[in-house]
């Protein structure tokens, strides 16, 4: 079948023997492709996928013979390795791969011990499995064992609560050879338990099977609680307990962070844990969950409890979101007990520097609420006096619209959008170029209400900060939509594709003409339209809009004309998509 008259010339066994007489042969000489290039190719002659210019390996137009030569040598030597010798199965341990995270050695296994650590490899063989070993928490209640899962080329292969001392999982097998990168991540977190890497079972003729992929170009550390631990991610409700069977690092605001900016990370995080208190129910200091008290150790349990080589990992960014579990203390009597908060925080923010001279840190916390103690950490970064450490206020979990997980703890939609926002805060802080795609650009909006009082006007308006919501109520509203103005501010859009939603609610039957402007000019209108309104029932508008360039806006809703009328803003967002 002729795919591209151009480059494309699907052969038969005949033609190829006619061509391989009449081509030169030289061009074998040509530099060889990348393996992915070459798997390409291989899949395209078997059908799998379809032949693309990017297959014609010496750039004549043409795919022939010499093209076909080229992919069996590559084949038979993926990126280097000569895999026509014998075959051999041998067992390899994980130090042949790249370790993410805090990681340790013990009695010939290598342990995955906090949050999202990780050993992760490409392996060339025809068959591969991975040995992987359990801790004594293996014996615990089933919702308090370990969990890990397996990935290779970047596919969920297992997913397993570890139930027993030592389990294989089957990663490939075949007759031919593959290469595969295989990783294998610890899900759940360091307080129940360490997963271990015993070997990995190869059989291949290469000489080097296992190699470790590349480090990459930043590394971020995350140091939290739950939060951070995607602690009840995967939970139905929040009314269901918690349990490492719904606690997923690779679902967490951290990982999904360092997936966005292309990152190494590490994690340090551990479920009730703070600065100078762990989670109080009752508003006693719990000192026996401080994570300042186990920062440097690979881990807190006793078999874990190993100084961390800092020097050998070094963080480029380290994000601390911390305070969540303080504020169950310092709730209780929060003017005598916040400046002690304030204190231990300057001290940590002390312990950090110390071990990670040249990182920027970022401070956050707010996801589950607790903005008040957001200004003490705003203090506490002030007198720390670092011009690499900042802080911002995360958003609170809009459990309403993007659900919620176990015992009130974000959903997976709340994490993901917290790492964009995350992602925003590092790439701003390194000077890192940004698309800003995931943002919303109306997450800092602000809310304005113009009429004339001259004209005999009377409206009162208030803003919810909890929900950053707003409601006009309207006693008179002049003669005119325009009479009453109620403004959106502050929205900093970027060239690109947003999804604008905006969600409002009326007392009556009413027609409210809207229109997007610049702030600058606002006889620019990037869109305008008409909500048409039912009295008391919630009308949500929902568009794709598309900036050609930058610009500050605004959303102007005219109000004005229906005295009477209570109007409510009850949502608004403007995702970037692209």
């Amino acid at each position: 079948m002729m795919r591209n008259r151009k480059i494309c010339k699907v052969l038969t066994a005949a033609a190829v023997a006619a061509v391989a007489v009449i081509q030169p042969f030289t061009a074998l000489g040509a530099t060889a492709p990348d393996w992915t290039s070459v798997q390409h190719l291989a899949d395209a002659l078997t059908t799998a996928k379809i032949l693309t210019a990017a297959d014609d390996y010496d750039g004549n137009g043409i795919i022939d013979v010499i093209d076909l030569t080229r992919m069996k040598r590559d084949l038979l030597t993926q990126g280097g390795e000569d895999l026509s010798g014998e075959i051999k199965t041998q067992n390899i341990t994980a130090d042949a791969g790249k370790r993410i995270g805090r990681t340790m050695d013990k009695n010939d296994v290598t342990w995955l011990v906090q949050s999202g650590s990780a050993v992760e490899c490409t392996i060339t063989a025809t068959e591969a499995t991975v040995t992987i070993a359990g801790d004594g928490c293996v014996y615990s209640d089933e919702k308090y064992r370990p969990r890990y899962g397996v990935y290779v080329d970047g596919e969920l292969v297992a997913d397993v609560v570890m139930g027993e001392a030592e389990q294989t999982v089957p990663l490939f097998s075949g007759k031919e050879h593959r290469t595969a990168t295989v990783k294998v991540m610890h899900l759940s977190e360091a307080n129940n338990g360490a997963v271990g890497i015993k070997h990995f079972t190869v059989s291949s003729a290469a000489a080097t099977p296992i190699k470790p992929t590349a480090k990459k170009d930043l590394s971020i550390e995350f140091i939290g609680d739950s939060i951070t631990c995607a602690y009840g991610v995967e939970a139905d409700s929040q009314y269901v307990s918690f349990s490492t069977g719904t606690e997923n690092f690779s679902k967490s605001y951290a990982y999904l962070t360092a997936e966005l900016l292309n990152a190494d990370y590490s994690a340090v995080s551990y479920s009730g844990y703070g600065v100078i208190s762990g989670y109080s129910n009752d508003g006693t200091i719990h000192t026996d969950s401080l994570v300042p008290d186990c920062y440097t150790l690979v881990g807190k349990p006793a078999d874990y409890a190993e100084a961390w080589d800092f020097d050998a990992n070094p963080s480029d960014v380290v994000v601390i979101n911390l305070g969540t579990n303080d504020s169950s203390y310092l709730a209780k009597d929060f003017d005598a007990r916040k400046d002690a908060f304030t204190a231990g925080y300057v001290d940590f923010l002390g312990m950090v520097r110390a071990n990670n001279p040249h990182a920027y840190i970022i401070c956050t916390v707010g996801t589950m609420g607790c903005a008040e103690v957001y200004p003490l950490i705003e203090k506490a970064v002030a007198a720390f006096g670092d011009a690499k450490v900042s802080s911002y206020l995360c958003a609170t979990h809009d459990f309403q619209n993007d659900g919620i997980g176990a015992d009130w703890h974000p959903s997976a939609v709340t994490q993901q959008k917290s790492a964009y926002v995350l992602a925003d805060k590092i790439a701003d802080a390194i000077g890192m170029p940004w698309d800003e795609v995931g943002l919303d650009a109306a997450a800092d909006r602000t809310y304005d209400v113009i009429y004339d009082t001259a004209q005999g006007i009377y409206v009162s308006d208030y803003v919810n900060t909890y929900d950053n919501s707003l409601t006009v109520s309207m006693t008179t509203a002049g003669n005119a939509p325009e009479d009453v103005q109620a403004i959106i501010g502050n929205l900093s859009l970027r060239e690109g594709v947003y999804d604008l939603k905006l969600t409002c609610k009326n007392s009556v039957d009413m027609s409210v003409p809207y229109c997007l402007r610049s702030t600058a000019d606002p006889t620019t209108i990037y869109m305008e339209g008409t909500l048409d309104m039912t009295a008391n029932t919630p009308l949500t508008l929902e568009t794709e809009l598309i900036m050609t360039t930058q610009d500050a806006c605004e959303f102007q809703l005219l109000l004005g004309g229906t005295a009477g009328a209570q109007f409510a803003i009850t949502g608004m967002s403007m995702y970037k998509l692209s």
